[in-house]
């Protein structure tokens, strides 16, 4: 008879089991995180340190002394080769007790092999140290990253406290992060065409009786011939610059009027709504900013030289219109006297033709505007308005600044009060003393979000107002600055409208510089895609576009992403509102904007690391498909999509295009 198989059943006792397990787990190794070359891990500020904080103090999270580990500042990263070999990663995390009471927030990551496996969510000074266990087995590369909770990067120090990696195999290496890959500066926008292209926003406001001044921006061959049907008495127009100056109406009111321009190939035209009233920048703020520059550096000459370069680049003929000072043009501490016979704050000897430098911005049909914060001193230690706010205002008036960036800084030792009446109280000061000039000063509140701004800035009379930290673009993260600011900005999407825009800063491509380097500034690191999405996240959020590279070195790349007249056409729309998000994760973002004729403005952004597929269906775009799409950068129809829309978007880029439901 065949004989089935024979099992045999072999009885190990527990307790050799056991002894086994043991064993195996005796084989592994503990490697500290802080024994691995910490020269290779990055930091937004200081240098990151074994078994200290980044300061050199002991670790402290919420009192917790830890014996161990790495203290670092946002924004860091430190990539580790596994090489298979590390079973798990263990550690606590969290923002260090040195910054104190300070504004800290942070976030940690975790990322093997391109997948994200941990993300602590905002942690904030004083919070409980946060316990990570990370299974690693089997992952080639380790990302530890620490991010600024978009918010900049003041006082975020993070400790990986009692940070481990258990090893069974290869012992883990810290390297340097992989380069960036080289990205061709491939031209989207297509050059203006020859005949003439009338192009900014609709409408633009004024308060009754005062001074007007707008440059009309049109493309095309020149010479052009401007004129202007139904312009209301006390306006003019020069019909070779196309600048219309003059007194608004008194009577408020929507005064429409046709614009109108011509050359030898062909003539345009456009309605224009003059709207007087009480609100100003019914449309986001579009210019220049010196800061990012020039920092401390800048001189009158650099202000001139930015302003006839505005024309002569065309940047004024897409929309660009602010010629904007920073800090460092007042007296220094120390430099006496700091004020005039009438309390009125000086210029440092760097500017001495204030006046004069302002009427050649106006001359050109461009608009001037400064900056000074409301405490004793600005925030590179120049001269501040405390105490003088009328005074000041009233200089920038007979000046004729047209924008007045108003900076917290040390507004921080004399404020009084408590809660949001403290934060307040500068703005709405100022405020109401620009109300009360015979000047239109559009008011920008620079105090970083505190607050939540974006509640009560219109209240205390501001038109646009920061809402975060200063922008960074470093590579010392897995995304360029510009995206944490950005996403940060995008949650308070509700609170934009005419009037009022949320301020993420400035757009920082081209050329910029170094407020610690005497050098006028290097390339900018971000990628061809990033440039562009850079600039389609701004539109997209209603964004006040302000320049603010180095406009000596403007290449035709760089003009390319500022000077898309249908993506600038979806920041300075009409209807006012900003993009919402309606997905947002890790690798994806997607932004739908309303626009007042009816259609969608709609952003694919891609975050990761390389070329995806994104989709987005009508229903999560708020349209009834069938619907028509234009590609917005490349001013080209993509034709009728029944159901989604869907594209092929490159590493670190995006697809911005214009949705029309076909009817």
């Amino acid at each position: 008879m065949p004989r089935g198989p024979v099992r045999m059943w072999i009885f190990v006792p527990l307790s050799l089991v056991l002894a086994g397990l043991a064993a195996i787990a005796a084989a592994d190794e503990v490697v500290r995180l802080s024994s691995l070359d910490l020269t290779k891990m990055t930091a937004g500020w200081g240098q990151p340190r074994a078994d200290e904080s980044v300061q050199g103090r002991p670790l402290l999270i919420a009192g917790r002394r830890f014996a161990h580990g790495v203290g670092t500042h946002a924004d860091s990263v430190l990539c580790v080769i596994l090489g298979g070999g590390t079973r798990r990663l263990t550690a606590w995390v969290g923002v260090d007790d040195e910054v104190g009471t300070s504004p800290a927030s942070i976030e940690f990551q975790v990322a093997a092999d391109g997948e994200t496996l941990y993300r602590s969510g905002v942690m904030k000074a004083g919070a409980a140290a946060e316990r990570i266990d990370i299974d690693l087995a089997g992952k080639q590369t380790l990302l530890l990253v620490v991010r600024s909770a978009g918010d900049g990067v003041d006082y975020d120090h993070a400790n990986w406290a009692e940070a481990e990696l258990i090893v069974s195999g290869q012992r883990p290496v810290a390297v340097d992060r992989p380069p960036v890959p080289e990205e061709p500066r491939v031209l989207w926008t297509p050059p203006a065409g020859p005949e003439p292209r009338i192009n900014g926003p609709r409408l633009f406001g004024v308060r009754p009786g005062h001074p007007f001044l707008y440059r009309i921006p049109c493309t095309g061959t020149r010479p052009l011939t401007f004129a202007v049907d139904n312009l209301p008495a006390g306006l003019d127009i020069d019909p070779t610059t196309g600048i219309i100056r003059g007194r608004a109406p008194r009577e408020p009111g929507s005064y429409v009027v046709t614009l109108r321009a011509k050359n030898t190939t062909g003539s345009a035209a456009k309605d224009f709504s003059i709207v007087v009233g009480e609100t100003l920048a019914l449309t986001p703020p579009m210019g220049w900013n010196s800061w990012y520059i020039h920092y401390a550096r800048v001189t009158q000459e650099h202000m001139r030289a930015a302003a006839r370069t505005m024309i002569e680049s065309g940047m004024a003929d897409y929309g660009y219109m602010y010629v904007n000072i920073d800090d460092c043009w007042m007296k220094k501490e120390g430099d006496l006297p700091y004020r005039d016979a009438q309390g009125a704050v000086l210029p440092n000897a760097k500017f001495p033709d204030i006046r004069g430098m302002v009427d050649e911005i106006h001359a050109q049909g461009l608009r001037a505007g400064t900056y000074i914060s409301p405490g004793p001193w600005t925030c590179a230690g120049y001269v501040g308005s405390h105490q003088h706010e009328a005074a000041d205002a009233r200089k920038f008036a007979e000046w004729g600044f047209d924008f007045l960036k108003y900076d917290w800084c040390s507004y921080e030792q004399v404020a009084t009060g408590e809660g949001r009446m403290r934060l307040m109280r500068p703005y709405q000061q100022m405020g109401d003393i620009l109300k009360s000039l015979d000047r239109d000063i559009v008011l920008n509140l620079c105090q970083y979000g505190m607050g939540n701004v974006w509640e009560w800035g219109a209240e205390v009379g501001g038109h646009c107002w920061r809402t975060t930290g200063d922008l960074g673009l470093e590579r010392d993260q897995l995304l360029p600055g510009f995206y944490s600011i950005g996403l940060s900005n995008a949650r308070h999407w509700q609170h934009a409208r005419p009037g009022q825009w949320n301020d993420p800063d400035y757009i920082l491509i081209g050329w910029v510089g170094s407020a610690f380097n005497q050098s006028e500034g290097t390339p900018t690191s971000l990628t061809t895609n990033e440039q562009y999405s850079y600039m389609s996240l701004w539109c997209l959020m209603a964004a006040p576009l302000i320049f603010s590279g180095d406009m000596a070195k403007l290449d035709p790349f760089t003009l390319n992403v500022l000077c898309n007249a249908e993506v600038i056409a979806v920041d300075q729309d009409a209807l006012g509102q900003q993009a919402r998000p309606v997905r947002q994760d890790d690798q994806t973002l997607v932004l739908v904007k309303p626009l007042e004729d009816g259609s969608r403005a709609v952003g694919l952004f891609n975050l990761a690391d390389r070329q995806r597929t994104i989709e987005a269906t009508w229903q999560e775009l708020g349209v009834e498909g069938p619907c028509q799409v234009r590609d917005l950068w490349r001013q080209t129809d993509l034709g009728i999509s029944a159901e989604k829309l869907e594209a092929q978007v490159p590493r670190h880029g995006v697809q911005l295009v214009k949705v029309r439901e076909e009817r």
